[in-house]
């Protein structure tokens, strides 16, 4: 009597640890007692994030590509509804691989469940946080909007722990702020050495100057804006830069912005080039808009 219960309760414990698992894309991933986090106001809006999206496609398309098995995306908080997760899905696979799957991130059950009617081949949601619930490393998370709510000396552990999820060879974790319709957007991109650079991305007919970009900055850098920090030099520069290109204006925002990201190029490390600009982008190595103090890769300032 005493062998066979012994032999149920192992099966029961068994039985248990398989459905705590969180199934995801054909693989167990262990499921902790409580994910990481905390969250988010859930404000989500339809092509918020369309300009990451686009970015992520255009400069990191090819890696994707480049990939041996389907690359796998994290949407990590996506909020109250999946679209940013939904339409994530349809740009990779439109613009960078048609092999893509999205797996959307939520701590909140309740937005989780809410999430589920939208599942589909390729397109899954979990429940869980930085801990990132999903079985071997990513080739790529987002996290937009998520961050803000948390202190600033939080960023680097977020950063590290997100990284450290990352596949080694080709990982991409692009972390930011945006406004509730999308005009407006600065995002970090890092690898799993850390983060690489700063991207602004807006709808040039909304934009006055550079600097309104300020009040998106990322956590990181949002309350670096003061002088005597790179990044405030970076938007002063940003927007004399600007101001000097006011005679392309009669072209267009688009030629103004064009000519402002060329003038700024020589004197800040610009990686990205016209093809780019002419969308309202722009993208400058994080080590010349890093915090004074900032040591290594992934070491907060003191």
């Amino acid at each position: 009597m005493r062998l066979r219960l012994r032999l149920r309760l192992r099966l029961r414990l068994r039985l248990r640890l398989r459905l705590r698992g969180a199934s995801t894309l054909g693989g167990m991933a262990p499921r902790m007692t409580r994910p990481v986090g905390t969250p988010t106001r859930g404000t989500t809006n339809p092509n918020r994030l369309r300009r990451m999206d686009r970015w992520i496609a255009a400069s990191h398309g090819a890696v994707l590509r480049r990939a041996d098995a389907p690359p796998v995306a994290v949407d990590l908080g996506y909020g109250a509804a999946p679209w940013t997760a939904v339409e994530l899905l349809d740009r990779l696979r439109r613009d960078a691989d048609p092999r893509a799957r999205v797996v959307g991130v939520e701590i909140d059950p309740a937005r989780v469940a809410a999430a589920q009617p939208y599942a589909r081949e390729g397109l899954s949601f979990a429940h869980g946080g930085f801990e990132v619930p999903v079985a071997g490393p990513v080739d790529l998370i987002r996290a937009a909007n998520v961050l803000r709510q948390y202190d600033e000396d939080r960023v680097a552990d977020v950063w590290a722990r997100l990284c450290a999820r990352l596949t080694p060879r080709g990982g991409l974790l692009v972390e930011g702020t945006c406004d509730e319709i999308g005009r407006r957007h600065v995002w970090v991109a890092l690898g799993p050495e850390g983060p690489r650079t700063v991207t602004f991305a807006t709808r040039l007919g909304s934009l006055d100057r550079p600097s309104d970009l300020a009040e998106r900055l990322p956590k990181a850098l949002i309350h670096r804006n003061v002088p005597g920090e790179p990044v405030h030099a970076f938007l002063r520069d940003f927007d004399r830069a600007w101001a000097a290109a006011a005679p392309y204006a009669s072209l267009g925002a688009r030629q103004r912005w064009i000519a402002t990201a060329s003038a700024l190029a020589a004197d800040w490390p610009l990686t990205d080039g016209r093809g780019r600009w002419r969308q309202g982008e722009l993208t400058v190595r994080w080590d010349a808009l890093a915090p004074r103090g900032w040591g290594a890769p992934g070491t907060p300032p003191p």
